[in-house]
């Protein structure tokens, strides 16, 4: 009974704050126009057809066509590949860095380089520099290993690139679950005179399950909703993702695409549904709190020696990798003259309009974080800290943008906004310009600032705020002058995230680019298709540099203006 009065209480006085309620209906408007309208519109067609009314004939058809069979195929077996290889390494990377005292602290620091380089880089940097050190005109297969008619492309090219690419994000998921594992259940193990193998496999593993599972479906669907690295290094080895591209670009087949971009989100929503509903709640429930104290680390030579080394070559072949990139651009002909010149620099801004791809990216970007970060910080807010029969809706929309691929939704958007529902008016008028990339760069990165926003709000006390509500303050004087200010620094960083993310970006925008704006990544992207690749790590190099450098100064800010500290306004 106390517990509905309270909902009631709860529920009026939301009713009594105008602010609260237009921000709610605000933010319920744009989710649903903005994530649900877009993948609505792709069901209807995919279901509706002119002549046949509602039928399933778009589905048969594409399920006869030898392509999209190929594709889904290639599809499943490179993520689950990519899912296994990336979650063990990960695994390893994890289990050395927490496990194993390590004889320099070079190789930690090595570690933390290679967990953030895949994040500071566009998506496609590995499949480049692949090219580079191991195609036909590659350094190590044509130079040194004097192989002249070596082939990355396919489904090998792939695996490699992507496991390469995701499984510092394994790392980072699996090293926070080994440091929260108590040393005492092991070191109980270790007593009763088990050997160490027989300890990891019998106490450590069965812990560490669930946040394998976990990672290992995060690698999956971000595997298959790859689109860059399959373009550039796929060559006849279609993926799904890149099948959808060239449906609607090649073939001019709307509604094939959007049957086959149906499928790609089905497969991912299951995945995600799995992976966020069961594996990571299973991971917390199994892996509680943090270790009651320090672990006793690994010193036995026969075990830190082989694990550095492995760990070490592994590390520094991923920053070979990256550091091909800014020579392929400082060579005159990549495999052929290695003069070093600034040619392909200078070639990016007098003859490929550098100047504005890099003002137009920089500026939608820019214009994008800031409104990301708010509207992550508010979602957050409101899912933590207040009560309302919407807030479920709110968080799994939000959310959802994690799930659905981003040729999907670009395809829901061309399909949405050049035609659907709004055939006139503002909603029709936003396709071709720039508020509609901005609006994507603000859905693809919503969700991982609202992660953010929601793990710092659940550690604030609630009567801090419930303090300022009873002296009077309104719910925006509340949120802008004590919540924010508390969550300051997940706010700085879902800002830089997002920015980071945006202009990075390239598979939910490569279909919505018009001529009236060039982007850098879609400029990286057909140049690298052409074989141009010193053009393509020129555009990267500077690419990287940006982003790098804003990756430093958030991490300045956060130390100098960081730290919860309560605003006096």
């Amino acid at each position: 009974m106390a517990k509905g009065q309270g909902a009631q209480l709860e529920r009026k006085k939301l009713l009594a704050d105008p602010i609260m309620v237009t921000t709610i209906v605000v933010l319920i408007a744009f989710l649903t126009l903005f994530i649900l309208y877009p993948l609505a519109i792709l069901l209807v067609d995919s279901f509706v057809s002119k002549e046949e009314g509602v039928t399933l004939s778009i589905f048969q058809r594409v399920m006869g066509l030898s392509n999209f069979r190929r594709a889904i195929t290639n599809t499943l077996k490179v993520g689950f590949l990519v899912g296994i290889a990336s979650a063990l390494i990960g695994l390893l990377f994890a289990y050395v860095e927490v496990y194993v005292r390590l004889r320099t602290r070079a190789l930690s620091g090595l570690f933390k380089v290679v967990s953030m380089l895949p994040v500071v880089s566009p998506p496609f940097v590995l499949s480049l520099s692949m090219i580079m050190l191991f195609g036909k005109a590659g350094i190590i297969t044509r130079y040194l290993l004097k192989i002249y008619d070596n082939s990355v492309y396919g489904f090998w090219g792939i695996t490699i690139v992507q496991t390469l690419t995701f499984f510092p994000v394994c790392y980072m998921m699996l090293k926070g679950l080994l440091k929260n594992i108590d040393p005492s259940l092991e070191e109980a193990a270790r007593d009763m005179g088990a050997s160490r193998m027989k300890v990891f496999l019998t106490v450590t593993l069965p812990l560490l399950l669930p946040g394998i599972g976990n990672a290992f479906l995060v690698t999956f669907i971000e595997s298959i909703a790859d689109f860059a690295n399959p373009m550039i290094i796929g060559g006849s080895y279609d993926t799904l993702a890149t099948t959808i591209y060239l449906q609607i670009t090649g073939a001019y087949d709307k509604e094939g695409a959007a049957a086959m971009a149906v499928i790609l989100l089905c497969i991912t929503l299951a995945m995600f549904v799995v992976q966020k509903y069961y594996l990571e709640a299973k991971s917390t429930a199994t892996l509680t709190g943090k270790a009651s104290r320090a672990r006793m680390l690994i010193t036995d030579r026969s075990v830190t020696v082989p694990l550095s080394i492995l760990c070490g070559a592994l590390a520094l072949f991923v920053v070979l990798m990256y550091v091909c990139v800014p020579f392929g651009a400082l060579f005159k002909t990549w495999g052929y003259d290695f003069h070093l010149t600034f040619k392909w620099f200078k070639m990016v801004f007098t003859r490929y309009k550098g100047l504005k791809a890099f003002k137009d990216s920089f500026v939608l970007s820019l214009i994008a974080s800031p409104i990301t970060a708010l509207l992550s910080m508010i979602i957050s807010y409101l899912v933590v800290k207040r009560k309302f029969k919407a807030k479920g809706f709110i968080e799994a929309v939000s959310m959802l943008a994690m799930a659905v691929p981003g040729t999907v939704l670009g395809i829901g958007y061309i399909r949405g906004f050049s035609g659907g529902v709004f055939h006139t008016g503002f909603l029709q008028g936003l396709y071709g310009t720039g508020a509609i990339l901005v609006i994507v760069f603000i859905v693809r990165s919503l969700p991982t600032g609202t992660r953010s926003g929601i793990s710092a709000l659940r550690q604030i006390d609630k009567s801090i705020e419930e303090s300022a509500y009873d002296m009077g303050a309104d719910s925006f004087k509340v949120f802008m002058t004590v919540t924010l200010p508390l969550i300051k620094d997940s706010f700085l960083s879902g800002l830089v995230t997002s920015f980071v993310r945006s202009i990075t970006a390239i598979s939910a925008i490569i279909l919505l680019v018009t001529p009236s704006y060039l982007l850098i990544t879609v400029q990286i992207n057909e140049f690298a298709e052409k074989g141009s690749y010193g053009i393509a790590c020129a555009f990267a190099t500077i690419l990287i540099l940006i982003t790098y450098s804003a990756v430093l100064i958030m991490n300045l800010i956060i130390r100098y203006f960081g730290t919860s500290r309560v605003s006096s306004d």
